[in-house]
């Protein structure tokens, strides 16, 4: 099978040589730990460690931590230390920074870019305008990457927005969970333009492209539960959600795929309402159960991820402990794409996670087998 073959029928629980592997996932101080260790400076991860490969179209939309705003603001340093630096960032962020080791740790939200309605309105919303130059590529550069993709053999999909996540980005939660209250029309006017937005940039894209599947971005679960109750996600965010996946549906994308850590389960009959069809990454530290939610969903359902991370640092018996009671079951069941549930940390050296990946491989392999 062809990496898109093998990609559109484990996402349709189709018979499968194998459960298609999506390629590494890492933080850059893992891979600076890894070449210490031995990885050539330009290794191919996929290739290194054997998985298949997926693409996106390139699309200037999902930013680090939430929305790409466009153009950016400025970069300023606010204050600065011995040891830490304040910055706002590009995206109107006001966030502390670790001088000496600025990217081992999330930065320290200090501020958010949206604390009233007119900075929605003079800071973001003018920011997430899909008709202003640089959001995607066009024009002849377009056209060849269009007459390249048509004739590929590796999945391709896009990113299509946030309805918490991007507003959760510009206010932070404490905040947008007041303004659920206080001043509930806001938080109207922000999803729907989100939704404004995403269909206005990505529906030439599908016309001009057959897509095999989309992200919506979250981030929206805690180790407790989602960070809004079921109730206020249907109240704001499910309607322009549904927007956007009619969108996609009516271009016969039928992998849509939400991307939310933590413990996102009181939603997911939300967005299976929604039109969306599977959910990423399952994180086990947060209580998240892939094989107690593949019994509750059956096909329903695409699970990507579920692999606890942490117990990659572990030793070979504590990896194949993780890995082998759920790779081959929820691989014979289809729909299952193994994964680690979040970036691997630079605590996992790179022998254990050569033999990690040997280990889902096997499992893949089996599970295949066992439901063929």
């Amino acid at each position: 099978m062809t990496p898109r073959e093998r990609f559109l029928a484990t996402a349709r629980f189709e018979p499968v040589d194998r459960a298609f592997l999506l390629q590494p996932w890492v933080w850059r101080e893992t891979l600076d730990r890894w070449r210490d260790e031995g990885l050539p400076e330009d290794a191919d991860l996929a290739e290194r460690f054997g998985t298949d490969r997926e693409q996106c179209v390139p699309l200037a939309m999902q930013g680090p931590y939430g929305p790409h705003l466009h153009p950016p603001l400025e970069r300023r340093v606010l204050e600065e230390s011995e040891r830490h630096v304040v910055v706002r960032d590009e995206e109107g962020n006001t966030v502390r920074l670790l001088k000496d080791d600025p990217l081992r740790s999330m930065p320290e939200w200090l501020e958010y870019p949206v604390r009233s309605r007119d900075d929605w309105e003079q800071i973001a919303r003018p920011r997430l305008d899909a008709s202003v130059p640089g959001r995607r590529v066009e024009g002849a550069a377009w056209d060849r990457y269009v007459a390249e993709v048509r004739r590929r053999d590796y999945p391709l999909g896009l990113w299509c927005g946030s309805f918490y996540g991007w507003p959760r980005s510009l206010m932070g939660v404490e905040r947008l969970s007041v303004t659920f209250y206080d001043d509930p029309r806001l938080v109207h006017e922000m999803c729907e333009h989100i939704a404004d937005f995403a269909i206005e940039l990505i529906e030439p894209i599908l016309r001009d492209i057959a897509l095999d599947f989309a992200f919506i971005w979250e981030d929206m679960g805690a180790k407790g539960g989602p960070l809004c109750s079921p109730d206020t996600y249907r109240r704001f965010m499910l309607g322009p959600l549904k927007r956007v996946t009619d969108l996609l549906h009516s271009h016969s994308i039928d992998i849509i795929i939400v991307d939310s850590d933590g413990n996102n389960e009181p939603l997911i009959p939300l967005w299976l309402e929604a039109g969306v069809t599977g959910l990423r990454p399952f994180e086990i530290a947060a209580d998240s159960d892939p094989l107690a939610a593949r019994k509750q969903y059956g096909r329903s359902l695409v699970i990507q991820g579920g692999i606890d991370k942490r117990a990659l640092a572990g030793s070979r018996e504590d990896i194949e402990r993780e890995v082998f009671p759920k790779v081959p079951w929820l691989g014979e069941r289809g729909g299952y794409f193994p994964q680690v549930d979040h970036l691997v940390p630079p605590d996992v050296s790179l022998e254990n996670y050569r033999w990690y990946a040997e280990a889902v491989r096997r499992g893949a392999s089996d599970g295949a087998k066992a439901g063929a």
